[in-house]
């Protein structure tokens, strides 16, 4: 097995469960009480299980919205804050094996730019995760350049994780197996991705960086379709849409393993900006890693995706 650096692996802080309960889907007790249990442990079965799928680091971020669907802004801000402490002091215990990414209260622009500095200068950090939108308001948001101002200061990557969108799509009314991880939540996280490169904000922020997961939210797939239709209707940008989903997202192949959109992806953006996680414990690490450890791919290809792209990107050891 080749080394690895996993990007979307999540852990939940003490008195968030209720906050992740939200977008949990329908399962049962027995399952939410497991999941919890494994969200909330960071020693030998986290450890152990990344041992057999060589991972030598992974980067941990909150599951679900957490403080981002809180309506109290300064409970929001206070809690995110313990959050970020809490993960610290694990991260601290296994310094060698865990990064973590921020958690942000987006409903206060400057409160979320301190949070996110103090993050990522005081306990070292590597970036946020950013769980879609925050009470509707989606990251493209005027009153939020001030913390894209300060990521891009700090060169920090912004991870944007799916969320159930604010309200459900009409479209899938009377479905069953559609909504969330199936199809909603890559429509609504591609979808908010797309707002900020049409709408210019990497035109207002050229050094941000936002990674996907899910291989990037079908984005590769529709680039020569993006280029077309944004020169049909006149879009102002001062680059084709591709240019700026090529040089600022980055994407990882969380919850997709197969070699079809993996091969679509490295054509349409570059292995370079490709990188290894599991979405652990959502989907089964051991899948993610067999498939990319045999995947059909040059092996400096493969070492790039598992391991080098992300220790480049965020400042990891190599």
């Amino acid at each position: 097995m080749i080394k690895k650096i996993a990007l979307e692996e999540h852990f939940l802080s003490p008195g968030f469960e209720d906050y992740w309960q939200t977008t949990a889907g329908e399962i049962t007790p027995d399952v939410f009480r497991q999941a919890v249990a494994r969200l909330g442990e960071f020693g030998d079965l986290r450890i152990a299980q990344m041992d057999r799928d060589s991972i030598e680091r992974a980067v941990l971020s909150i599951a679900g919205p957490g403080v981002q669907i809180e309506r109290d802004t300064a409970i929001a801000v206070r809690r995110a804050r313990e959050s970020n402490d809490f993960l610290a002091r694990e991260i601290a215990k296994r310094p060698g094996r865990y990064s973590g990414f921020a958690h942000l209260p987006m409903q206060d622009a400057k409160a979320a730019a301190g949070e996110l500095e103090r993050a990522v200068r005081e306990l070292g950090f590597v970036g946020a995760m950013i769980n879609g939108h925050t009470n509707g308001q989606y990251l493209d948001h005027p009153s939020l350049y001030p913390f894209w101002e300060r990521a891009e200061a700090l060169r920090a990557v912004i991870y944007l994780h799916p969320a159930d969108p604010p309200a459900a799509m009409p479209v899938l009314e009377g479905t069953y197996g559609l909504r969330r991880a199936t199809w909603e939540w890559g429509v609504e996280t591609g979808s908010h991705a797309l707002r900020l490169v049409f709408g210019g904000h990497f035109d207002r922020f050229p050094h941000a960086t936002l990674a996907l997961g899910h291989l990037g939210e079908m984005m590769p797939y529709l680039l020569w379709r993006f280029d077309s239709r944004a020169s049909f209707y006149g879009v102002k940008l001062a680059r084709r849409p591709s240019d700026y989903i090529r040089d600022n997202i980055a994407m990882t192949i969380s919850g997709m393993y197969a070699a079809e959109p993996l091969n679509c992806a490295i054509d349409a953006v570059g292995h370079e900006h490709i990188m290894f996680a599991t979405d652990y414990p959502f989907e089964p690490p051991d899948e993610a890693s067999t498939f990319i450890d045999h995947v059909p791919l040059a092996e400096n290809v493969r070492a790039d995706i598992c391991f080098n792209n992300a220790a480049r990107l965020l400042g990891l050891p190599a």
